[in-house]
């Protein structure tokens, strides 16, 4: 008897999760819910897009699925190294010993959806655009509205799968449903606005090449990230203070230039009057952080990804470990043989201490202090020369630990817990005196 499945989003942690189980031998009926719209029809904007650099933990998940990976590949930059340009005009080239993959989440979100409608064409998979998540209804029954017709359905399910981001209306659902569900969201200090270059042969840059990860530090607390994407495209944040930042304040095309003259200049190669004028009209951002006490509801429900444990950017593995998040609830699904009851209470207890462990990785691994700082750059070098030298013998330094799918997060924070708790005192401290 198939089992139906509703899952509410669709983004890559739902799409890829729809992949797996429809891969599980005709067991499972699968409908997606989306509020936007359907992306192989109608752009989404670019106004709040950002590069998402996948490492070889989220390129495990996608590889369980014959050509997946090879078709996001396509899409991607393989990402070697990094690129620091420094305010006297010169810069430091930083390579990566293993490779990022970098995409922007929009076009992440379309090749996975069209791998999905190619593969799985069948009435087992239903996928549902402008709908809107409006609640559960006891028992087993979910409620929506179109958004496109302004009329409202319910919807029965015997699985419902709660992958709709950081802000989760399914979470919020599960608080309102039971007593002993906890959740906290909190934003974090920073936010962001988008940056989007198209692609032209006429703009020049003297550096212009794909495989590098630019960026500028504008100040201590301001940072500027920029990548060239397969297409001849650039897409990239600028990151700030929510508080007190300079961003806010640039009003129209002509400030907004001579901030990035003064302070990246080389964007002023790429950037047309009508690109900087897109970016001052871009919204400002924020990103908040999500932490659960547990990631399911009785027998039947469950959240995944962002939804159970979004974290802070500062690492950049949000995206990868949502999409190892499917990867482990596959295995458990094989380790007891379907029974959705035992495999999502061990997924709440196996991938809880992951999830809080990369919480802490995430906010309390970059110090705000310039001395530590500099402390972190020669401590992550020599770690870097003795894990290349004895391998057996020593733990990789950080970046190259998050990429490895046989590391656990929980791990990778036992080994650094003594650097993470001097970092998250001396943030404290210097945030108390701001």
């Amino acid at each position: 008897m198939l089992k139906k499945v509703a899952i509410i989003g669709a983004g890559p942690c739902g799409l890829l999760l729809a992949h797996y189980l429809l891969n599980r031998d005709d067991q499972y009926q699968v409908e997606i819910y989306e509020h936007r719209g359907d992306p192989r029809i109608v752009s989404y904007s670019n106004s709040r897009t950002f590069p998402i650099a996948l490492n070889h933990r989220g390129y495990n998940a996608l590889n369980k699925i014959p050509g997946l990976e090879a078709a996001v590949k396509a899409a991607s930059t393989t990402v070697t190294n990094m690129v620091s340009h420094q305010k006297n005009g010169q810069t430091k080239v930083i390579s990566r010993s293993k490779p990022l993959f970098s995409i922007d989440r929009n076009d992440l979100v379309k090749v996975l959806l069209e791998q999905l409608v190619q593969k799985y064409h069948s009435p087992k998979l239903k996928i549902n655009f402008h709908c809107k998540y409006t609640g559960t209804l006891e028992p087993k029954t979910i409620k929506f509205h179109n958004l496109k017709t302004e009329t409202d359905f319910n919807v029965n399910y015997d699985l419902l799968i709660g992958a709709d981001g950081a802000r989760s209306v399914v979470r919020s659902n599960f608080a309102e449903l039971s007593d002993t569900f906890e959740y906290s969201q909190v934003y974090i200090p920073n936010a962001y606005k988008s940056i989007f270059i198209t692609a032209s042969e006429n703009k020049k840059y003297c550096d212009r090449q794909q495989g590098k990860f630019h960026f500028w530090n504008v100040d201590k607390n301001t940072r500027i990230l920029l990548i060239e994407q397969a297409d001849g495209s650039f897409n990239g944040v600028i990151r700030f203070p929510y508080k007190k930042n300079s961003i806010a304040n640039l009003k129209n095309v002509e400030e907004t230039s001579l901030y990035f003259q003064k302070n990246c200049p080389q964007l002023t190669e790429l950037m047309t009057t009508a690109e900087v004028k897109a970016f001052v009209n871009n919204p400002i951002s924020r990103v908040t952080t999500v932490c659960c006490n547990r990631y399911h509801l009785n027998n039947n429900a469950l959240l995944i990804g962002d939804a159970a444990h979004a974290v802070s950017p500062a690492l950049g593995e949000g995206c990868n470990s949502a999409l190892e998040d499917v990867l482990i609830l596959n295995q458990l699904l094989d380790e007891f043989r379907d029974n959705w009851a035992e495999a999502m209470e061990q997924f709440t207890i196996s991938r809880k201490a992951d999830a809080d462990a990369l919480a802490e990785l995430s906010n309390y691994s970059f110090p705000i202090s310039r001395k530590l700082s500099t402390e972190f750059v020669i401590k992550q070098g020599i770690h870097k020369t003795l894990y290349r030298m004895f391998p057996q013998h020593f733990f990789p330094p950080l970046f190259e630990s998050l990429s490895q799918p046989n590391v656990r997060y929980s791990e990778i924070l036992s080994f650094y817990k003594g650097w993470v708790s001097k970092v998250k005192k001396s943030n404290e401290k210097l945030l108390a005196q701001l």
